[in-house]
């Protein structure tokens, strides 16, 4: 198992940045899946991006071109770079992680439904 601890979110402005990051601690032996997904009061939750244990990664549609995720050496510690900040992007973000199964590839809309998820860090974009 896994323990997934958010920081970073905060309020900024539309075009500003702000970094998340997501302390993982527990299991070291086996590799997962990282991503994080959004959900906004009175909409669905949405996959924002995943970093894959191969170290590939890929993005929603909304993000793309905006948003970096990452991962330290130690696999300990995932960021998410948010540049060009919309108001649409206000939401509470959750880092998750699934146990990774080799040569399969997940997509960000599949991060949601991780098997471990962090309790969030609010994001707020005003315009």
């Amino acid at each position: 198992q896994v323990q997934l601890v958010e920081s970073g979110g905060g309020s900024v402005q539309a075009g500003g940045s702000l970094r998340l990051s997501c302390a993982r601690s527990g299991d070291t032996r086996n590799k997962y899946y990282m991503g994080w997904f959004r959900q906004a009061p009175g909409k669905e939750r949405e996959g924002v991006a995943v970093i894959n244990g191969d170290g590939s990664t890929s993005y929603g549609d909304s993000v793309k071109g905006r948003f970096t995720i990452s991962q330290d050496g130690a696999e300990n510690t995932l960021s998410l770079q948010m540049n060009s900040l919309k108001p649409e992007d206000t939401a509470m973000y959750y880092c998750a992680a699934e146990l990774y199964e080799l040569g399969k590839t997940a997509a960000p809309f599949t991060v949601p439904d991780f098997s471990y998820r962090g309790q969030g860090t609010q994001v707020t974009v005003s315009s």
